[in-house]
This record gives C-alpha cells, sequence and structure tokens, in this order.
C-alpha cells in the first residue's frame, strides 16, 4: 500500500508550514522551485518532522490537526515530545506516530473521527466552530482553550491572525448564543490585556488619516513594535452596506507581519466608532500588539467616541480649515491630547498659521480643563504623511504624554473611567434591545406608529406609551 505523508517545514522567518504529499522527496523538490506559494517567498526552508499515513484522508486530518497547533506544539512534536504535547493540549489523548519496522520514519496512525483538530471553522449556517468536532468555540471548555491558545501565541503568525480575525467576527456578532460565546471569550482574555498603548486618531474627511497611519505603522515596526489597526467605515443609510475600504490605502502595512488591520463597519453607531471597538481592542492586545490604533470615520465636531477609549486622542486637521472661531469651538477639539496638522507640505505658511491658531485656542481650553494636573497639555504640530516628514517628532510627543501620564497615574485612572464608561453604554444598548423586543411593546407599536404618522398623535406621547406598556409588562411578571 502506498504511504501518505505529512510533513513541517520551517522557514527561513521562523513560522511553519504544515501539508501532506504521497512523494515527500518530489514535494521537497516542487517547494524548493515554486515561484508561489506560503513556502516560496520565505526559502530557505528545513524539513523537520515527517509522519507516515496508510491512507490519505488520515494525512488530511492529522495535517488539519498540526495547522492548528500552536508553536510550543509543533516544537514539541519535532522533539517527538508527546507527554509535552498532551500538556499543552489538556485535552484526549493525540494519536501518536508509531515507528515503521526497519524504516527510520514514522508511520503515523489515522487520527479517530472524535479527535479535534483544533482549527476554527465557520459551518454553513455561519457558525464558527472547532473543526472535528461540532462544538462551538465558546461552546466547550477544550475548544475554547484550543482558540485562546492559538489567539495568544504570537509564534504562528498564520494561525495568530486567523484567530483575530474570529474572535473579532464572533465579537461583532449580533446572534443571541453568539453573545454569549463573546462574553465568556472577552473574560478569558481580560488577563492577556492592558499592556499596549491605544492611540486613537481622528480627523475630517480627506486629512490623511489612512496615509499618516501607514507611516506611523511602518515606523514603529522598525521600531521593535507590533501594530494593531482597527479602520472604521461609515455603513450605508440607504442600503446598509459599507465598502470597508480603508486597507486598501495601507498596502504596504497590510502585508507586514508584524501589523494587523481590521475595517469594521459603524453599523448606524454614532461617535465615529464601531460598536464593538472596543472589545476587538481587547482581543488585539492580548495577541501581543502593542499599539492598537482606531481610525474612525470622517468625523464632525461632535462625534468624540474615540476619545472614550483610548490612552491618547489624536486630532488631525488641514491647513485653511478655519478661523480663530472655529478652532476654540466645542467638542472634539477640547478632548484632543495632540492635534496634527496633515499636508503641511502644500501650504508651508497656512499649515503655520494654522498651528499658531490651533495652539492659542489649546491654551484657553486648558484653562478650564484638568491639564494642569495632569502635567500634560495638548499640543499642535506639523506633519506630512505623504512625504513621511514630521512622524518621528510625532512619536516623541507620544512617549513623552504616556510618560508623563504613566508617572501621575492619570492613564491607569483614564483606563478605568472608560471600563465604567463601557460598561454603562453596554447597559443602555440592551435596554434599548429588551425595550424592542418587550411583547406588549411589539403590540402596541404598529397603532403608535400609525398614529404618529397620520398627525393624530406627538412623537412624545407614543414613545411615553410605549415605555409605560413596558413597565406595565414588567410588573405584571413578577406579580
Amino acid at each position: 500500500m502506498q504511504p501518505f505523508f505529512v510533513y513541517l517545514l520551517n522557514c527561513a522567518d521562523r513560522s511553519y508550514y504544515c501539508g501532506h504529499t504521497d512523494d515527500i522527496e518530489t514535494r521537497m523538490q516542487q517547494h524548493d522551485v515554486s515561484e508561489s506559494g506560503y513556502v516560496s517567498t520565505r526559502k530557505p526552508f528545513n524539513l523537520v518532522w515527517q509522519g507516515e499515513f496508510e491512507t490519505r484522508e488520515g494525512a488530511i486530518a492529522f495535517e488539519q490537526q498540526i495547522k492548528g497547533w500552536s508553536r510550543a506544539k509543533k516544537e514539541a512534536l519535532i522533539a517527538g515530545d508527546w507527554d509535552r504535547i498532551q500538556e499543552l493540549a489538556k485535552s484526549k489523548k493525540s494519536v501518536r506516530p508509531e515507528p515503521v519496522e526497519g524504516d527510520a520514519r514514522l508511520r503515523q496512525a489515522q487520527p479517530s473521527p472524535s479527535t479535534s483538530s483544533g482549527r476554527t471553522v465557520e459551518d454553513g449556517s455561519g457558525r464558527t466552530v472547532e473543526e472535528g468536532s461540532g462544538r462551538t468555540v465558546g461552546g466547550g471548555s477544550s475548544g475554547r482553550r484550543v482558540f485562546l491558545e492559538q489567539l495568544i501565541d504570537v509564534g504562528d503568525a498564520t494561525t495568530q491572525r486567523r484567530a483575530i480575525a474570529k474572535a473579532i467576527t464572533l465579537l461583532e456578532s449580533t446572534r443571541t448564543d453568539h453573545r454569549t460565546q463573546a462574553d465568556e471569550l472577552l473574560t478569558a482574555l481580560l488577563p492577556h490585556t492592558g499592556k499596549s498603548f491605544r492611540l486613537g486618531i481622528s480627523g475630517v474627511p480627506g486629512v490623511g488619516k489612512s496615509t499618516f497611519i501607514e507611516v506611523l505603522g511602518l515606523y514603529l515596526i522598525k521600531q521593535g513594535h507590533r501594530v494593531a489597526v482597527l479602520t472604521i467605515d461609515p455603513s450605508s443609510t440607504v442600503s446598509g452596506g459599507s465598502i470597508l475600504g480603508d486597507k486598501t490605502r495601507m498596502d504596504m502595512l497590510s502585508v507586514n507581519e508584524n501589523a494587523y488591520i481590521r475595517p469594521s463597519p459603524s453599523s448606524g453607531t454614532l461617535g465615529g466608532v464601531a460598536e464593538k471597538t472596543r472589545e476587538a481592542m481587547l482581543v488585539c492586545e492580548a495577541a501581543g500588539y502593542d499599539v492598537v490604533m482606531v481610525e474612525t470615520v470622517g468625523v464632525g465636531q461632535s462625534e468624540t467616541a474615540v476619545a472614550n477609549m483610548s490612552d491618547m486622542f489624536v486630532l488631525m486637521q488641514l491647513p485653511n480649515a478655519g478661523d480663530d472661531l472655529q478652532a476654540i469651538k466645542k467638542g472634539v477639539m477640547e478632548l484632543a491630547d495632540l492635534v496634527v496638522i496633515n499636508k503641511a507640505d502644500i501650504d508651508a505658511i497656512a499649515a503655520q498659521r494654522a498651528q499658531l491658531q490651533i495652539t492659542s485656542a489649546m491654551q484657553l481650553l486648558g484653562m478650564f480643563g484638568e491639564y494642569v494636573e495632569s502635567n500634560w497639555h495638548p499640543k499642535a504640530i506639523q506633519l506630512s504623511a505623504l512625504k513621511g516628514e514630521g512622524v518621528e517628532a510625532f512619536w516623541a510627543e507620544v512617549q513623552d504624554f504616556k510618560a508623563r501620564q504613566t508617572a501621575n497615574g492619570k492613564l491607569l485612572e483614564r483606563r478605568q473611567q472608560q471600563s465604567l464608561s463601557w460598561m454603562w453604554e453596554r447597559i443602555d444598548a440592551g435596554l434599548k434591545l429588551a425595550f424592542k423586543q418587550n411583547p406588549a411593546v411589539s403590540r402596541l407599536l404598529p397603532e403608535m406608529i400609525r398614529q404618529v404618522v397620520d398627525g393624530q398623535l406627538p412623537a412624545s406621547t407614543a414613545a411615553r406609551n410605549m415605555l409605560l406598556a413596558q413597565i406595565n409588562h414588567a410588573q405584571e411578571a413578577t406579580e
């Protein structure tokens, strides 16, 4: 009987590639000469492990199992340390390869159908499940352990990025069962969060946010950081769809293995962010990204939500964007920790004038704020993201801000207040959902809508009637 092989390659970038074949020598030659595929861009590579199977189905099943393993488990496999694999898995006993008599290679027994691969996939209904087990990610302790292992382990970049994407998708889901799983996931992730610096970046449409974030991200990666970018795209009020095109503006950053970019639709959420942006930030932190940037939709003066979920709020402005009066208007300007005047290379005089106007305005706003207590006063600086000028000076200001806020305890206090705000926002959203799902409200709603549309009843009275219906229904349920 012709054997089938599962093999593991260690590539030049220290990542692992797992595959299967019926001719190991020919397959290695194909990898060596191929100019496409995962291995082609990560040469040279070494064959560090191979296992022999009696059937192709067995080989494919074990290949999928290895692909779901963490880097530590792969290294234990290479070393032949099956006790260590069992310790890391903390689940059912894995299938060991059995030695082939008279041959240095290993013949791998076919994994039993009940053995889970540890990979997470989406089934036909859109549910995220653990492959081979039929269990949802949050539905079993073994599945959750494997999923968390993939998410937190930085060693296998491909597996981790897939786990991050699936985790955020789960968090953004509106299904009731998915929300329960999402709560369990966030609770498990919390011990691994809080170690990154959260940077909120906002500004009007066309100010150059995406260009600036890409230049800044590449600069930070060169300094040894890992960068996650959460971009928010406005959803159409007509179709409900969203282009999610910000990632296309960051073509160099998006392919860097030390960066992760996730576009999300605003889905009607006001304030320039998405409903689950906070949750997505925690996922990225748990995955080891030490700088997490949130790029808002093109916002106006009243859209300030990102300031309430970041350690530092950066507002981007354009030269010739307004006068002194515009600069001192309340709203987004008074919340900014740093104002960046982008595209300063286009008109140096206008950029200088804008910097002076904004600096003067922020000094006035600071008289009524807490900047004296926090030992930081907002500044306005110039840069050109397109030419890459001023990025180093910008990051120096960020580091200065971080050091000051950490030393006086304001950074921790800010995060604590943000967590409480997050809790109340979720309560507000939950109450709104419960109101819509209330049976008494559902029965009364069509009639109230008809009377409001026909001009027979003020909208405020209709709203009050439905709120009373909800209260009365709740009282009846408790009696």
